[in-house]
């Protein structure tokens, strides 16, 4: 099949705060479904509230993606992203194996090396200290990556000698819909990391706690597509998404909306518009209607600009 094409809006309403629930969150998604000026719900991975040190409501991010998903047929559904430490990467590459034949192809596997230390202690959840959990998280790529090659769609399967989570004649039946699998974003910009978001990733999902934040977009986005090019990559076939959030009220969507058109300006090929759980569903229609449909036409007029550059 021909990989679908991601189109440059999102939409984001946090599954991880008390302001949210089940009802809530549906009819967001399910609006989200209607909206052509949004092309993709995005969703964290958490087991607690991370904006408190401990406990806080959360939806686990897997099965609310499935559950969801029938709502917002055609668009994409991305983790930004699945913490290492919470699942054997066995697991989580089945799990990503069934959400990108659920969506047609448009699932977005985003994958760090987790860091919350409250959700961790409060489950009892291991997370090693920074070297191992770094190991970790290099065999959870290599393990994914292997899952979803052309060698696991057949017997006799994959092998992997690997200290954390070796494979033996493992394969991934039914196998991803998608020829390689669902794309995989990395987060973690440290030097390691770095190395491997620069040798692994297709794309790279701006961290929610710096929404807004050009400056910090515009940083590591250059610091990014250095590590691309040091690995003999092309940074212009890498996927680099903004967050921005837009608030409930007019004033707050306005400044959201300036704030996006600076990312694309930036060179955010896709942002991530937020609103808060408090005023969804309303504040969804809003935003679309107030901030994503004046950044599609920003984002339409400036491919439409370098079009004609091209030709002429």
């Amino acid at each position: 099949m021909t990989r679908a094409r991601l189109d440059p809006i999102g939409f984001r309403i946090s599954v991880v705060s008390s302001t949210i629930d089940w009802a809530r969150l549906e009819a967001t998604w399910q609006l989200a479904g209607e909206l052509e000026t949004l092309s993709a719900g995005w969703l964290s991975d958490h087991l607690s509230d991370v904006s408190q040190d401990h406990g806080g409501t959360a939806f686990e991010a897997f099965t609310t993606a499935a559950a969801l998903a029938h709502h917002v047929p055609g668009k994409w559904i991305g983790l930004a992203v699945a913490a290492n430490t919470f699942r054997h990467p066995a697991l989580l590459a089945k799990q990503a194996t069934m959400l990108d034949i659920v969506t047609g192809g448009r699932f977005i596997l985003g994958l760090g090396a987790g860091w919350h230390v409250g959700e961790h202690d409060a489950f009892g959840v291991p997370l090693p200290e920074p070297r191992e959990r770094v190991d970790r998280y290099e065999s959870a790529i290599s393990v994914v990556q292997a899952l979803f090659s052309d060698a696991a769609r057949s017997e006799p399967g994959v092998t992997l000698d690997d200290p954390y989570y070796p494979l033996r004649d493992a394969t991934n039946l039914p196998p991803p819909l998608t020829p390689g699998g669902p794309p995989l974003w990395l987060g973690g910009l440290r030097s390691r990391t770095m190395k491997l978001l620069a040798r692994h990733a297709a794309g790279w999902p701006m961290p929610g706690n710096r929404a807004g934040d050009v400056a910090y977009f515009s940083e590591m986005r250059g610091r990014i597509r250095v590590a691309l090019e040091a690995v003999g990559r092309d940074p212009d076939d890498f996927t680099f998404a903004a967050q921005v959030d837009c608030g409930a009220t007019a004033n707050e969507r306005a400044v959201g909306l300036t704030k996006a058109l600076e990312m694309r300006r930036a060179g955010a090929q896709h942002v991530i518009l937020g609103i808060p759980g408090r005023a969804a569903p309303a504040a969804l229609a809003a935003m679309a209607a107030e901030v994503a449909l004046p950044l599609r036409d920003a984002f339409a007029s400036a491919a439409r600009a370098l079009s004609r550059r091209r030709l002429g």
